[in-house]
């Protein structure tokens, strides 16, 4: 059993705005709420919740509210324990009594919270290769603290095309991208610390950098119509009025909007940024996948003194090849091999080995990868149109996902609909703090079209039944997709 508890403070700071006026009873609401967090994940599994009380005290809700949240999760199996009993979070191991049969138990459910594509078709041939290669490396020790020299050597060689000068001395290679960012919090991060970031943004980011006690400054991206870029001057103004140790910032291709910061917009970051003492990360792990315009490559081939990247093979190659690395000044980069054996002791050296025969391919795989993804965005988008035409969803210039703008604020409650009908979302507010983003949802394109096709349709179901349970506004402005 789990000794981990989630704590009356955060809680609640998860919960956020949890209780809409005219949205059902607040036992359901709360209920539904707490299982959203359990669904995202920002509530980990067999933690034990605050109990019914003092959780009572703290929403200002009457016990016996809580006791029926906390019953209708029990029913729905969010939670174990029986009542009197210590409430854990948990996940339901078949259909929920509370709901009627749908179509997922004949299809199967679809899971849109992770934009990620299948393995590349080359991953196996790789990993068959590397085992080739493995006996070479059985005779040492097998522990390569900044990686092994000859896929170091090939990250630098991919820098190198870009136009960015790079040598295997400046490159560290981690457990993915999401790995690299925990090291960097780890060696440059204190507690209290404020870390600026584009807003919304990759939601596990947020949780490392809230792991390591930094202090979440988000700078939010321009949203009203026909608005797109970032907000270079309150990036600026953020880092240098908070003393920011850290800007972690995706501008090649943002998760979740596909968004791309333009050539002219990075120069003026840099010189708004030139000699503040904030380290700007950059997030780089979707800059391959431009569909549409420019390469990012080109646009990214930028360089400062205290500019660190992070790469990864995740979204490009395989989420199960957990290959990422850190490019930054030979300095940072032997610092961090030194603090990193108290963290982890590296990365396993066949999947080093599969890596290099990956990255060897001159990006051949890859480029057999975009119009497949190009070919399913517009899919997604021309059925989304069809099924829901009070959405608007914006063509992204790359990436793996669309962020779709909602006609109402209800990206949580329709999570909680959809899942009831065999569909899995990742709710806006996921991708950011303070409950936003109450009116958008991440739509990856990764999955095959039949299956988008279905997923848009239990995607309108949901919005319907959502639709039905909350008060219709004065007025509905039709909205073209673009």
């Amino acid at each position: 059993m789990s000794s981990r508890s989630i704590g009356l403070v955060s809680l609640t700071r998860h919960l956020g705005a949890w209780r809409s006026p005219g949205a059902g009873a607040a036992y359901r609401q709360l209920s539904g709420a707490i299982r959203l967090l359990i669904l995202d994940g920002r509530l980990p599994l067999a933690a034990r919740l605050p109990g019914e009380r003092e959780l009572a005290q703290a929403l200002g809700l009457s016990r016996t509210t809580v006791s029926a949240a906390y019953g209708r999760l029990r029913d729905d199996g969010f939670l174990t324990g029986g009542q009197g009993a210590a409430a854990r979070t948990s996940l339901p191991t078949g259909p929920s009594p509370r709901h009627e049969a749908t179509q997922t138990d004949k299809t199967g459910l679809i899971d849109l919270t992770a934009a990620v594509l299948p393995a590349d078709p080359n991953v196996h041939a790789a990993y068959v290769r590397a085992l080739e290669r493995l006996p070479a490396n059985l005779p040492g020790h097998g522990y390569e603290t900044a990686g092994l020299e000859e896929l170091r050597e090939a990250v630098a060689a991919g820098y190198r095309r870009r136009g960015l000068a790079t040598s295997s001395g400046q490159i560290l290679i981690t457990h993915g991208a999401h790995n690299a960012l925990v090291h960097l919090l780890r060696l440059t991060t204190r507690p209290g610390a404020p870390v600026v970031f584009d807003h919304p943004t990759y939601p596990q980011a947020i949780d490392a950098i809230l792991a390591a006690g930094g202090r979440a400054v988000p700078v939010a991206l321009p949203d009203g119509e026909g608005e797109e870029g970032w907000d270079v001057e309150g990036l600026v103004s953020a880092c240098r009025s908070s003393g920011a140790a850290m800007a972690y910032l995706v501008l090649d291709h943002n998760n979740p909007t596909g968004r791309m910061m333009r050539a002219s917009d990075r120069a003026r970051l840099l010189a708004g940024l030139k000699g503040s003492e904030t380290l700007l990360v950059l997030d780089e792990t979707l800059v391959e996948l431009t569909l549409s315009g420019p390469p990012a490559l080109s646009a990214s081939a930028v360089d400062a003194p205290r500019m660190v990247r992070l790469g990864s093979m995740s979204k490009s190659v395989w989420g199960g090849l957990r290959i990422g690395w850190i490019r930054a000044d030979r300095a940072v980069i032997q610092r961090l091999a030194q603090s990193r054996a108290s963290f982890d002791l590296g990365v396993p050296i066949l999947e080093q080995l599969a890596a290099v025969e990956l990255l060897n391919d001159g990006g051949k795989a890859l480029a057999a990868r975009r119009p497949l993804l190009r070919a399913r965005r517009d899919h997604l988008r021309t059925r989304l149109a069809e099924k829901l035409p009070d959405w608007v969803c914006p063509r992204p210039a790359g990436g793996l996902s669309l962020w779709a703008r909602l006609p109402t604020p209800i990206s949580s409650a329709l999570t909680i609909a959809a899942e009831a009908e065999g569909l899995r979302l990742a709710a806006g507010p996921r991708f950011g703090v303070d409950g936003a983003f109450e009116r958008r949802l991440r739509l990856p394109y990764t999955l095959p079209e039949d299956q988008l096709d279905e997923a848009v349709v239990r995607l309108g179901r949901a919005a319907r039944k959502v639709g039905r349970g909350r008060k219709a506004p004065a007025s509905v402005k039709p909205v073209a997709v673009y």
